[in-house]
């Protein structure tokens, strides 16, 4: 058995750069295990696996675009939400197979979430927006970060604001020592290079990670508020760095990036 396997770069401005996650589309779902298997093989922080038959718990697309079920995996586990590997699923089938559509739609653990692909071949990504609330600053989790910290959020994800891109980027995390977290770790701060600048981290799933789609879900609102715009740019600021502009839509948050492949292969399963 032959299965198609692309490996995209999401939120690239140019080759090796952004996000690569691994794409792989199926006529029909293969068991978890094997799924596993191949997100483990393929050593990305998530592989997208979708198909075209939709489950009962779908319900109706949002429009007559294209439609599919998508579901997400890294080498440990299925997760509810990852924004890059949505995209280079996106712009793997926009390419592929609807060349002449600009929307899909995915059916996801996340509810309905979509892609547009603009006249600039850049693609954007439309995530519910996340929120936050303002708490006191863990003392481990600063400690285990080393950093100087001038506000602390929680929500999906555990918000650490510091105060200039360069202690962003300097930062130097020692991750066996962060505590039990729900999900993963931003720092966060004003941009000298964009609006705000980012690193996330998550221990148990990846220890940085490149670009990170869903938590700029939750830190354009933040953001947002914070410097009384909607239309912001955004760098995330990893070896590989990844730019993005960050819109904040009502109770969205809209995405644009670019996408690079590089990669198409098949893989051969046994049986």
């Amino acid at each position: 058995m032959e299965v198609l396997l692309h490996q995209i770069d999401a939120f690239a401005d140019a080759p090796f750069t952004g996000n690569p996650a691994a794409v792989m589309p199926l006529l029909e779902w293969l068991p978890d295990e094997l799924l596993q298997h191949l997100a483990e093989e393929n050593n990305l922080a998530e592989t997208a696996f979708y198909t075209s038959v939709l489950p009962l718990a779908a319900g109706m697309a949002p429009d007559d675009g294209p439609a599919l079920h998508l579901r997400w995996f890294t080498p440990e586990q299925e997760i509810d939400m990852c924004g890059h590997a949505t995209m280079a699923a996106a712009a793997q089938i926009l390419e592929d197979l609807h060349p002449g559509a600009d929307r899909v739609h995915f059916f996801t653990r996340s509810g309905w979430l979509s892609v547009d692909r603009t006249d600039d071949d850049e693609f954007v990504l439309d995530l519910p927006a996340m929120p936050s609330v303002d708490v006191v600053p863990d003392p481990e989790l600063v400690a285990a970060v080393g950093v100087r910290v001038m506000r602390a959020l929680t929500g999906q994800d555990e918000i650490l604001v510091l105060a200039t891109e360069r202690e962003v980027r300097e930062a130097r995390p020692n991750i066996a020592a962060f505590p039990k977290l729900p999900r993963g770790v931003v720092i966060t701060a004003p941009g000298d290079t964009a609006d705000f600048v980012s690193r996330y981290f998550a221990p148990g799933a990846v220890p940085e990670d490149p670009v990170t789609g869903s938590a700029h879900a939750q830190l354009t609102p933040i953001w947002s508020r914070d410097l009384g715009r909607i239309d912001l740019t955004a760098r995330q600021l990893s070896a590989r760095g990844g730019r993005m502009r960050c819109t904040l839509a009502a109770d969205r948050v809209l995405l644009t990036g670019r996408c690079h492949r590089y990669l198409d292969g098949v893989v051969n399963l046994p049986g």
